[in-house]
């Protein structure tokens, strides 16, 4: 197991964050390692219906992991009536490395938590091609 190393900057993702509205939702923590050929994305979601309450999706490279939560709870007695809930929405977006296998993702859950296996390969090699200019 060996740990990531982001050698860029999330920036959109923080600006996002510290510009979003209040209500649009909360930053997701997550925890990601490379296990062998995988990078494991893992994140603590308790009280969560994976069926209905997740949505995982890969965009142009972009991993995009999104949560709600809907909780309530009411008891009734003599005394009176007390109701609580817990509500919100979650979200994180993370730039996947090179050479990742976007067809080959898959996500479980356990015992409130998320976790995401995404083959990574050898990153793709940069080539270099000339483009000719013409004179016009």
């Amino acid at each position: 197991m060996a740990l990531v190393r982001r050698d860029h900057f999330e920036f959109p993702e923080l600006w996002r964050r510290f510009f979003e509205p209040e209500g649009e939702g909360s930053w997701l923590r997550v925890e990601e390692f490379v296990d062998g050929d995988h990078l494991v994305v893992r994140t603590e979601l308790p009280d969560i219906d994976p069926d209905k309450d997740v949505e995982i999706t890969v965009t142009d490279g972009v991993l995009d992991i999104r949560a709600e939560r809907h909780a309530k709870t009411e008891h009734s007695d003599k005394d009176g009536y007390r109701s609580e809930f817990r509500y919100g929405a979650f979200s994180r977006r993370m730039t996947l490395p090179a050479g990742t296998k976007e067809g080959d993702i898959a996500a479980s859950y356990r015992d409130g938590i998320l976790e995401i296996h995404v083959p990574v390969g050898e990153e793709a090699k940069a080539e270099t091609t000339r483009v000719a200019v013409v004179r016009g």
